[in-house]
């Protein structure tokens, strides 16, 4: 790699001729408007590219990412994108997605100190703290994956909950808020059935939801035991 980084120029160079020459003007209409129906809130990790795992092109989904995909009432850059997202943008669809062997989640999880951001991830361990009887409970090769879905569906909840997606609703403005998990070892996303369209439809979703990840675990745990 060279201290210019004139391979990653190079790259860019021949993505943006091999686009326009696949479409046509396509930068030129992207220049002219940015209409995305998807927020996209996902962890920070360099092996979930967004946009190709959906495989959907520039402007067609606005995103934000952080360590451990967390949302928090404290965080003013994500819901600065969140409001752009609803507000500006009019997007339909919040997805919350993390992805398993999160490393974020298993330092959170096995409390190991790395820096600063372990400040941050204290969000990720107050969620390990409210579940940690269940997280006890199955096999310790599991509890890493485990928590990266609790996560998903605490920060998606969490979403619901900002100010910015409450308001959204009171107005009439249609909101969907989702939690998916992507999985390194196969490129495939998981829906953990947390769809959110109302304020009022949040506990139980949230109920549903948890109830089937911790039903998928001690399946998972009966047939290896068999």
């Amino acid at each position: 790699m060279s201290t210019e980084l004139q391979e990653l120029l190079d790259s860019n160079k021949h993505w943006a001729a091999e686009t326009e020459a696949r479409e046509p003007g396509f930068f030129s209409r992207l220049l002219k408007q940015q209409t995305p129906q998807y927020l996209w809130i996902g962890c920070a990790d360099s092996r979930v590219p967004a946009n190709e795992l959906v495989n959907l092109l520039p402007g067609e989904l606005f995103v934000h990412r952080n360590v451990a995909n967390v949302v928090v009432h404290s965080d003013l850059n994500c819901l600065s994108v969140m409001q752009f997202a609803v507000d500006a943008l009019k997007v339909k669809h919040i997805i919350v997605v993390g992805h398993s062997n999160c490393g974020g989640v298993r330092a959170a999880l096995l409390d190991m100190r790395t820096g600063l951001v372990d400040n941050w991830l204290r969000h990720v361990q107050d969620v390990r703290n409210h579940h940690h009887e269940w997280l006890d409970s199955i096999d310790a090769n599991q509890r890493v994956n485990a928590l990266c879905e609790l996560n998903v569906l605490e920060q998606a909840r969490n979403a619901c909950q900002t100010t910015v997606v409450q308001d959204a609703w009171a107005r009439g403005q249609e909101v969907v808020v989702h939690g998916w998990v992507y999985g390194l070892h196969n490129g495939l996303l998981e829906d953990l059935r947390i769809t959110v369209a109302a304020a009022d439809q949040l506990a139980a979703a949230f109920q549903k939801a948890l109830s089937a990840v911790k039903a998928r675990y001690e399946r998972a745990r009966i047939s290896s035991a068999d």
